[in-house]
C-alpha cells in the first residue's frame, strides 16, 4: 500500500526544514538559499512523481475493471484489444 501523499510532503518538509535551521542557526546565508531552492526543486519533482503513481493506480484499477467486464462481454474485449493496439 502506498504512503498518502500528504505524509509523503511532510517528510520532504521535515528533512529540508532540520537542514534549513542548522543552517540558519550556524548563520550561513549561502547554505540557506541553496536549501530554498533544492526543497522547491525537489518538491516539484515529487510532485511530480507522485501524480506518476496515482495516474498509474488509477489506470490499472480501470484496466481491471475493464478485464473484469471485458470477461463477460465478448464485444467489450474486442474495444479493449482495439484500444491497446491505437497505443502502439
Amino acid at each position: 500500500m502506498s504512503r498518502p501523499r500528504d505524509r509523503i510532503l511532510a517528510n520532504l518538509e521535515s528533512i529540508f526544514r532540520e537542514a534549513y535551521e542548522r543552517a540558519k542557526a550556524a548563520n550561513d546565508q549561502t547554505r540557506m538559499a541553496d536549501l530554498d531552492a533544492a526543497y522547491q526543486r525537489e518538491q516539484l519533482l515529487l510532485e511530480v512523481l507522485l501524480d506518476i503513481r496515482d495516474a498509474i493506480g488509477h489506470w490499472s484499477a480501470s484496466a481491471a475493471t475493464a478485464s473484469e467486464k471485458s470477461a463477460a462481454d465478448p464485444v467489450a474485449a474486442l474495444e479493449t484489444i482495439h484500444r491497446i493496439t491505437k497505443l502502439r
